[in-house]
């Protein structure tokens, strides 16, 4: 660990010999593709599929009233053609499944639907008379939290600000798209045997989710995912489609059925960033120290199922107050069912915050640095338990003096190039270290005399192949060339999803625990087929600290005092994570996030069309994302800062949190290059003009 090998999977991905979901190798395969309501609300009166049943090379259609029925109708986002009625756009009503995929997608667009409509409700608004408290908020976290007398404090602060921020739908579109192959075996003697490729982030979750759907024993269902082309959380549990793909598998006659969705199908079926508007009131004495905060969050939800998302979680924890205040509550609406991404709550959560902090900053008249110092905690203000490490002053005043931040005129609008206006800005970030029960890991020492290491774990990308290479070696006390490491399979040593910043957390204790385990047993000259299988315990230590991670956020924008246009060229990231298990690809990841981050400040919108329900920006040429012209210097760095208590590699997760704090830094600049404040995502030419 703390060394930088190349990707160990990476020649198989870069000639191609690495199998993604749709491209395992199955004999006489046929093709799906869905056929979705064209309806927000409603039901299916008819389908008439005489058109599509004529097409040669159709083996069947599958409809809302002849599909096999499901044994457990509980999830209303998987249960689909189970019934006629109709959600929302986009729904799944029926599937062709024919002998190419260019066959299956013409079969399925000669479908004709007859619907009874009815009034469906999607526009997202924060004046809603429905809106309600849902029990918990994605984590079991509490919905609501109050500490002392918020209201009080408000009222007798020299200092406040009351101001609300909103942020859009957003979807997840990882350069892979969702994308499974059923195989719907035989009945057996103990029943069928089904698999399924799928690309998703946990194979052993798809396993739990679906098996039961189905009336299958977990045994019954094998799913299989060694390499997964980007998720960012929206491949973190099964979706609908999945379910398509086995009713498919079932109705094909023992014949495996592929499915990928299009890039347009993906905007209605596999999850988004739920919209949010959240209204943060800030109360402070002169000198900039927070005596209230009160951060009252509005989210969507789906009618069928919800989801309830911890947008105002982190500002239980971030700064010290001793009256806060936090809630949540959801609209309920005829849409899909929104889902995790990337740092799901606290990537939109810490905009507002951060943004609301720059503008006490601005009110207190002092530097946004000094501000969050004055306001740091002791200990986690929510648990009162001491941090496993925070080190945020170090990260802020470290990235001060790379940025150049002492240089900064504090007065916006004073600095300019020409026709550009140039800025500064500043936020922190944080994401909780996080671990989930249940891994285990098997070792076997093998005739070959290298080390089988074998875990039902996913590599959506981000490295896992080689830094589980890595924790084995140092753990078995070999080199990394005497590992062989399986992964992506429910074959395979119960894992954990790839989700929360958790994945290597979870899975390199189990490993490190089978390894100590295989040491014990078989002691440093193991014999050929000496082996352990070892569950790894949960953490002690996660009761008795804070485990987060923490960074802070530099950007410089330039904004055209003509036109609005908004330029980026320089950003920095500085990270307290604990341990880098491979400084190559933790990198990697930060400044993955911060571009991601670019993106959310400034481009990614999907817009919802309120008369007739459907995203309209599905695709993407329209829905926008930063690319390689967006992006200037981005430079990420990290503290040299091992947490002996998450983990025994002293690593925590950082997927995530280099998007979080990234568009606030960016909307803070923009208020320091132009004295506009920017409140709603993206930032666009038309709010600064």
């Amino acid at each position: 660990m703390g060394t930088s090998p190349t990707r160990l999977d990476g020649p198989a991905k870069v000639t191609g010999t690495a199998p993604y979901a749709f491209e395992h190798q199955v004999d006489h395969p046929t093709y799906l593709h869905p056929v979705q309501a064209t309806i927000a609300r409603g039901r299916v009166s008819a389908m008439d599929i005489t058109a599509a049943t004529r097409l040669d090379g159709v083996v069947a259609v599958l409809t809302v009233f002849d599909a096999p029925k499901l044994a457990d109708t509980s999830d209303g986002e998987l249960t689909i053609l189970q019934d006629s009625d109709v959600h929302f756009r986009g729904q799944l009503i029926g599937a062709v499944i024919a002998e190419t995929p260019e066959i299956a997608r013409h079969a399925a667009s000669l479908v004709e639907v007859t619907y009874q409509r009815r009034q469906a409700e999607v526009e997202f608004r924060g004046d809603r008379t429905d809106l309600y408290a849902p029990e918990e908020v994605s984590s079991s976290f509490p919905t609501d939290t109050e500490v002392g007398d918020v209201d009080a404090a408000l009222a007798a602060a020299e200092v406040t600000i009351d101001q609300t921020y909103t942020t859009p739908i957003e979807h997840n579109n990882p350069l892979e798209p969702h994308a499974c192959i059923a195989i719907w075996h035989p009945e057996g003697d103990d029943g069928p045997r089904v698999t399924l490729y799928d690309s998703t982030q946990g194979v052993h979750t798809v396993r739990t989710t679906l098996a039961p759907l189905f009336g299958l024993e977990p045994h019954q269902l094998r799913v299989i995912a060694p390499h997964v082309g980007g998720g960012f959380g929206s491949k973190g549990a099964p979706h609908a489609h999945n379910v398509l793909a086995l009713l498919a598998a079932q109705r094909s006659g023992g014949r495996p059925v592929k499915l990928a969705l299009t890039r347009q199908q993906m905007f209605a079926l596999v999850g988004y960033r739920t919209p949010t508007i959240q209204r943060i009131r800030l109360g402070a004495d002169k000198n900039g120290k927070l005596t209230a905060l009160a951060h009252d969050v509005i989210e969507q939800t789906s009618r069928i199922k919800e989801f309830a998302e911890q947008t105002a979680v982190s500002s239980r924890m971030m700064y010290r107050v001793s009256n806060r205040r936090t809630s949540h509550r959801l609209a309920a609406l005829d849409v899909p069912v929104p889902f995790w991404m990337r740092a799901p709550g606290e990537a939109p959560g810490m905009f507002a915050a951060e943004v609301a902090l720059d503008e006490l900053a601005v009110a207190c008249a002092l530097d946004p640095i000094e501000l969050r110092i004055r306001n740091e905690p002791d200990a986690d203000p929510e648990s009162g338990k001491p941090w496993s490490g925070r080190h945020l002053i170090e990260c802020l005043r470290r990235g001060a003096a790379e940025f150049d931040w002492a240089a900064r005129d504090p007065a916006p609008g004073v600095r300019r190039s020409g026709e550009w206006l140039i800025g500064t800005g500043v936020a922190a970030s944080t994401y909780p270290a996080t671990a989930s029960p249940g891994n285990a890991a098997r070792i076997e020492f093998t005739a070959d005399d290298s080390y089988l290491v074998q875990i039902g774990a996913a590599d959506i990308g981000t490295g896992t192949w080689t830094s589980l290479t890595q924790i084995a070696a140092d753990a078995l006390g070999c080199a990394t060339d005497s590992i062989r490491l399986q992964i992506g399979d429910t074959d395979l040593p119960a894992a954990s999803v790839a989700g929360g910043s958790s994945g290597i957390t979870s899975w390199g204790t189990a490993i490190v625990t089978a390894a100590r385990a295989f040491r014990d047993k078989h002691g440093t000259a193991p014999a050929p087929g000496a082996d352990v299988t070892v569950e790894a315990d949960e953490n002690p230590d996660t009761d008795n600290f804070a485990m987060h991670s923490f960074g802070a956020q530099f950007a410089e924008t330039w904004v055209n005092r003509d036109t609005g246009e908004i330029r980026v060229p320089r950003m920095l990231g500085v990270f307290s994570i604990g341990r880098a298990i491979n400084p190559r690809m933790l990198r990697s990841q930060l400044i993955g996030g911060m571009t991601w981050g670019l993106s959310m400040a400034l481009h990614e919108d999907s817009v919802r069309d309120p008369r007739y329900g459907h995203v309209v920006t599905q695709d993407l040429a329209t829905y926008h994302v930063s690319s390689h012209a967006d992006i200037g210097n981005i430079e990420a760095r990290w503290l040299d800062d091992p947490d002996p208590h998450t983990n025994p590699m002293g690593s925590r997760g950082a997927g995530e949190i280099g998007i979080v704090g990234a568009a606030a830094a960016i909307a803070n600049a923009i208020h320091h290059a132009t004295g506009t404040r920017p409140r709603t995502l993206p930032i666009t030419p038309d709010h600064l003009l």
